[in-house]
């Protein structure tokens, strides 16, 4: 590897670069609204002007970046879709970033990141207007600065703990789901904390940073409300509205087409069609799917994962078998009456991460494997690509030469 890359720094912008270059092309097409753009770019357009409440079953943040979109590049799909595609770059540097401070070696880190590059969830949910990529680009990025506070002391590691703290609670103020991720994020620095990790950090105070300053933002983020022409939230209402919210989000909802249970979307048995019908010109298609060798090879590194901590107790391993099983344990419990494919797309995230610390667990037998593991991803993004990014594609009927299972039909 050339001397440059093996600085950590380097690696992370060429990785930046080639995510947004890759996530940015061709983005307006489709030039229509995509799947659930139906309800949060309206929403974005009603919080933009101000005029009064709209979509009120999720916060505010994740529509009022599609909004900044908006106001930047207009009101057409660039607009849409530009934040999204910076967000799923967050995600792929962000990735780099956890798998480099955990591990110290920037081989594992590029494995990790190329492998959720080239994982299709990421890249489709990178070119539409929805909050799930806005959610796990602040998780990822949290994340990484929780542990860069790990390396730290003294005020350096109370100013990464907070701003790790901030973007948690900017990740919530997406989506409720990311939640949980403030709790796993305090146990972390429980079960982990030893000499020369967050030093000078004393347990109490910690938490209580990680928490009141999660809150804190995330009710920050509800600042714009206020200034509704119409039902603006006030302080006596703020609270009131979060259980309306909660309301809305565990109302029974009739049967989908594309719904699914938690426990089968690790085996990719309902994956969703975003788009597929004649539009710009041509039949096009955007599948929800992800990289079968990521998906699927996941699964086998959660396990060597999860073996090697039982055996050697590597904090690594654990660590990324933990993460993975707690991020599919949180839809095992959240009681809502409706399950979609694209609710797992942080723990698609997280299997990146467990593949790399595989990887680098068994390097000594499975030496060159990863680049051999990448090679087979490359090639599976290549061969999905048309029916991931609404290129055109020469008849209705062409989307069966991509259907590996009858269920992805």
């Amino acid at each position: 590897m050339p001397t440059f890359l093996r600085r950590p720094l380097a690696p992370a912008l060429l990785l930046g670069l080639m995510a947004e270059l890759l996530f940015a092309w061709r983005l307006t097409t489709p030039s229509i609204l995509v799947f659930d753009e139906v309800h949060y770019v309206p929403a974005a357009r009603a919080l933009l002007a101000l005029g009064g409440p709209a979509n009120t079953e999720h916060p505010l943040l994740g529509k009022a970046l599609i909004a900044a979109g908006i106001a930047l590049f207009g009101d057409g799909p660039l607009g849409w879709r530009a934040c999204s595609t910076l967000a799923g770059t967050t995600v792929v540097v962000g990735t780099y970033a956890i798998l480099w401070l955990g591990l110290g070696r920037t081989r594992p880190a590029l494995v990790g990141a190329l492998c959720v590059l080239l994982n299709f969830t990421v890249f489709v949910l990178a070119r539409i207007a929805m909050l799930d990529g806005f959610m796990a680009a602040f998780v990822v990025a949290g994340t990484a600065c929780l542990l860069w506070a790990m390396r730290a002391s003294g005020g350096a590691a109370w100013r990464r703990w907070t701003a790790g703290a901030v973007l948690l609670g900017l990740a919530t103020a997406c989506k409720w789901t990311a939640a949980p991720y403030v709790a796993f994020a305090g146990l972390a620095f429980l079960a982990l904390r030893r000499p020369g990790r967050w030093r000078g950090m004393r347990p109490i105070a910690a938490l209580a940073v990680l928490g009141g300053v999660s809150v804190l933002a995330y009710a920050l983020t509800f600042l714009p409300a206020f200034f509704y022409a119409r039902e603006p939230l006030t302080l006596a209402t703020l609270i009131p509205f979060q259980a309306e919210m909660y309301a809305r989000q565990v109302q029974v909802l009739p049967a989908h087409t594309y719904q699914s249970s938690w426990w089968t979307w690790p085996l990719e048995l309902r994956p969703i069609w975003y788009l597929y019908e004649p539009v710009d010109g041509a039949q096009r298609g955007i599948l929800l799917l992800g990289n079968p060798a990521v998906m699927w090879g996941g699964l086998v590194a959660v396990v060597a994962c999860a073996v090697a901590w039982l055996r050697t107790r590597s904090v690594a391993a654990g660590c990324a078998a933990a993460l993975w099983i707690a991020s599919l344990a949180i839809w095992a419990a959240i009681p809502k009456s409706l399950g979609f494919f694209y609710y797992y797309y942080l723990s698609s995230i997280w299997l990146g991460i467990a593949i790399a610390v595989a990887f680098e667990v068994l390097r000594e037998r499975l030496r060159y494997w990863d680049e051999m593991f990448l090679v087979l991803a490359a090639t599976l993004f290549i061969h999905f690509y048309p029916i991931l990014s609404a290129a055109p594609l020469s008849r209705p009927g062409a989307f069966q030469r991509w259907m590996w299972l009858d269920s992805w039909a």
